[in-house]
């Protein structure tokens, strides 16, 4: 057998629950704790069902509408879709990619005018004898007797028809023995126009815009790809549709391309065409098109077709639900080997069992449909599944069970699709559905205050990271700008030394400017013999060096004057020479004279010791 390319693991996990189904279903009680308390254990098999079925919205999925869905929805992602009306962005890595982008506009245009064409010479002979034939061209299940014949064409010629209500019981008992194929159709007509008398049973959900079918074919629609794509794989076995641009598919086309442009929310998903076409097949197109509409809007079919895709989410969640309390040991089964209802149920879903199944088992599955409304869904895959259980659980591995479900269950025999018909009749469950969708919301809401939980314990980690992060800068701003005030003290301690040093050369230039003066009368007094070997010029005082030599000089110079002299620099800085005579000797003065050889004499020079507060002999 050839080994499916189905992922392994997918978003329908599910555990073991304790009920066996025994033939007939028996009611399951419902526990009060399920419609009013929220469920806390997190291990329990409804938890995780749910986390296994809710899909984030915040995922991205590839859409259902794309020409990448295969014809079979096989791998079907039950992820949001995009909204529908959204042009995808095109990328073209090459001249030839626009080229050929370019190509397919063109040959859809071609198409789109040859289909205009063939639609008006179609609509003349669209509901002749043989085209019903070729409609019609399936093995019915459950063969209509002539008194069951007889039974629904008296309510169909009841006058005022639209406007009589006949009784439930009278309806059921005619559609278990069954329907006549050339009067499908208009049954299924009769039982909508009862649903409408009740409202009730099914809803009235009306349209927003009700525009007429001939306005809606006139316009365009941004799906017309994907529905051109989807022509050729809808029925493709079926003379009906098999043919490029035949009456089925320009049919076909025109009533989803208006139902595209009517529901602008849902626009077109992949599975509508099977379910437009199992019409089509029964009635005229116009007739299909109101009857889609009246399954998309007052059965509520519309709702799995949304691009959240979350009532297909939930519906998948309420299957999960039926299979462990009504089959627990194949619900096992399938656990063992992941097996998930998103494998095969989704399209079983979707198109209604029209993609897989028979048209004769379709067919009493939309009379069922017709007569008690979506939930026949459900008990029809759940009977499916339960008589076929020991099939299933004799296939032992992941790639068998696959493709029984997708390909040996849809060719029973006719002997027990009319057994799986007739017991749906027989099957109530009605209630569990409604339990089923609320404990999905239940658990949704207790998802989503888990999630608001953990957002606040990582929101106050994250703040107490801040925090601790926050005095982490705080300290290295407080280390930062005690550097700071220690780099100005240091500063302003350096820019004081700066200034005393500047003082200091200061005066330093006016002490040397003071001995150049006096170094300049000096040598007036001094005879030249002295004055060489006295060596009285100064050098730049640069460095304190320089200074001591001056001071050297200055010193060498008083002892060439005398021994009991000193220089001093007055008051006044202006270079005069102060001599302070400590000896009066006359003895001194004779000898330097006499040493000398010279009777010069010393002009204002006094022989008398100064006393303490008399000022300095001063020579001008």
């Amino acid at each position: 057998m050839e080994k499916l390319k189905s992922p392994r693991r997918s978003i329908f996990d599910s555990t073991v629950g304790p009920q066996v189904y025994k033939e007939p279903f028996e009611a399951m009680p419902l526990s009060p704790s399920v419609l009013t308390t929220p469920l806390r254990r997190k291990s329990s098999y409804r938890t995780v069902i749910f986390s296994q079925v809710n899909t984030p919205a915040r995922k991205v999925s590839r859409a259902l509408s794309s020409d990448t869905c295969i014809p079979e929805l096989d791998g079907l992602s039950l992820s949001p879709r995009p909204s529908c009306g959204t042009i995808p962005e095109a990328h073209f890595n090459s001249k030839e990619d626009v080229k050929a982008m370019w190509v397919k506009a063109i040959e859809e245009t071609i198409i789109l005018i040859r289909m205009e064409k063939e639609n008006k010479k179609s609509h003349v002979n669209q509901d002749t004898k043989e085209v019903r034939q070729i409609k019609l061209d399936y093995e019915e299940i459950t063969a209509c007797l002539k008194n069951v014949t007889k039974a629904w064409d008296e309510m169909l010629n009841v006058p005022l028809r639209r406007q009589v209500s006949f009784h439930h019981s009278e309806l059921i008992n005619c559609v278990r023995k069954g329907i006549p194929r050339a009067k499908r159709g208009e049954i299924w007509k009769l039982l909508t126009e009862q649903h409408i008398l009740h409202p009730e049973n099914v809803g009235s959900h009306q349209v927003s815009e009700d525009i007429p079918y001939e306005d809606l074919l006139k316009q365009l629609t941004t799906h017309q790809h994907a529905i051109l794509i989807d022509l050729g794989r809808t029925f493709p076995q079926h003379a009906y549709f098999s043919g490029p641009l035949g009456a089925g598919q320009l049919a076909l086309f025109n009533v989803l391309k208006a139902y595209s442009l009517l529901d602008k929310e849902v626009g077109y998903c992949q599975g509508l065409s099977f379910v437009a076409g199992i019409l089509l097949l029964h009635m005229p197109e116009e007739e299909a098109y109101n009857t889609l509409k009246f399954l998309m809007y007052n059965f509520g079919l519309r709702r799995q077709y949304k691009p959240d895709m979350i009532t297909l989410q939930i519906r998948m969640y309420q299957l999960s639900r039926l299979l462990h309390d009504h089959c627990s040991d194949l619900y096992e089964h399938f656990e063992e080997n992941e097996i998930h209802p998103t494998l095969y149920a989704a399209s079983w879903f979707l198109t209604l069992f029209s993609s897989q199944f028979p048209l004769g088992f379709v067919a009493r599955v939309f009379d069922l449909l017709f007569l008690y409304g979506f939930e026949v869904i459900f008990k029809v895959a759940l009977v499916l599944l339960d008589n076929h259980k020991e099939l299933i659980m004799a296939c032992d591995s992941f790639e068998y069970i696959v493709d029984f479900l997708k390909t040996t269950l849809p060719e029973m025999g006719i002997i027990q699709m009319e057994k799986v018909i007739n017991q749906v009749f027989s099957l109530d469950i009605t209630k569990k559905l409604e339990a089923y969708e609320v404990e999905y919301h239940v658990l949704q809401e207790e998802v989503l205050m888990a999630t608001d939980n953990d957002a606040v314990e990582k929101l106050e980690k994250m703040n107490s990271s801040l925090i601790s992060h926050k005095m982490e800068l705080l300290e290295q701003l407080q280390a930062a700008r005690n550097t700071i005030h220690s780099l100005e003290t240091s500063r302003n301690h350096t820019q004081d030394q700066n200034n005393q040093l500047k003082n200091q050369a200061r005066n330093l230039e006016l002490e040397r400017s003071a001995l150049l003066g006096a170094i300049s009368k000096l040598r007036k007094l001094i005879p030249a013999d002295v004055l060489a070997f006295a060596d009285l010029n100064l050098p730049l005082l640069d460095d304190i060096s320089s200074r001591r030599t001056v001071s050297t000089k200055i010193s060498k110079a008083k002892g060439m004057i005398g021994e009991h002299s000193a220089f001093s620099l007055d008051s006044e800085g202006d270079g005069e020479i102060e001599i302070l005579t400590r000896t009066q000797s006359e003895s001194t003065l004779n000898a330097l004279r006499s040493r000398h050889k010279s009777t010069t004499s010393i002009k204002g020079f006094s022989t008398r010791r100064p006393s303490r507060n008399q000022s300095p002999v001063t020579f001008n």
